[in-house]
């Protein structure tokens, strides 16, 4: 297994349609992706194929080891439970040494420390939004796949997210970002769709 993402032609189509094709690019430890386009053109299907849950028409994708963390616009947490237990749950499935610590620092890294035992029902849309990141951040995984990072958040909350990727790109790992918003991080590679 490599220690890049290695995109090679890749064609993905849905419900009949394609939606892109030759779509190539190598992503190394380090390494930022950024994927534009306009609505519809799916840069949402790209990253679910990048996860392994969408369906490849043509071409290859090969994921880095060290695994693969999707934050999309299912924020996939149990509105019932409290925050921290919500992403305990995710944490303990990811696998990995101490979850309760790394949630606990994953949620000081997001500023919702203070929100820790309120149920993710009575967050915000940009406080659930620093959850979904939070869950990310805690699960340890090399690749980072961000699915409009961006929605929602207030001006210090993109200054977090800009310093988590930032951090997460000094560690040796990978981020890719579908966006339609203009994202201020330094020394990206763009595909557009």
């Amino acid at each position: 297994m490599s220690d890049a993402l290695i995109v090679a032609d890749l064609a993905v189509a849905r419900g009949g349609r394609t939606l892109f094709e030759n779509v190539r690019f190598i992503a190394r430890p380090g390494d930022v992706i950024v994927v534009t386009g306009p609505n519809g053109v799916g840069k949402s299907s790209l990253l679910r194929v990048f996860a392994g849950l969408g369906r490849i028409e043509r071409g290859s994708v090969e994921r880095p080891g060290g695994g693969v963390a999707l934050m999309d616009e299912a924020h996939a947490l149990d509105r019932g439970a409290t925050v921290q237990a919500a992403l305990r749950f995710w944490a303990r499935l990811d696998g990995g040494p101490d979850p309760t610590t790394r949630v606990a620092a994953a949620l000081e890294d997001v500023a919702l420390g203070d929100l820790a035992d309120v149920p993710v029902r009575l967050l915000s849309a940009g406080q659930r939004r620093r959850a979904a990141l939070a869950r990310v951040v805690a699960s340890g995984a090399r690749l980072w796949l961000l699915d409009e990072p961006a929605n929602a958040l207030d001006a210090a909350a993109l200054d977090r997210l800009a310093a988590l990727v930032a951090r997460h790109r000094g560690q040796g790992g990978i981020v890719v970002a579908a966006t339609h918003q203009p994202l201020a991080w330094d020394d990206v590679q763009q595909v557009r769709l």
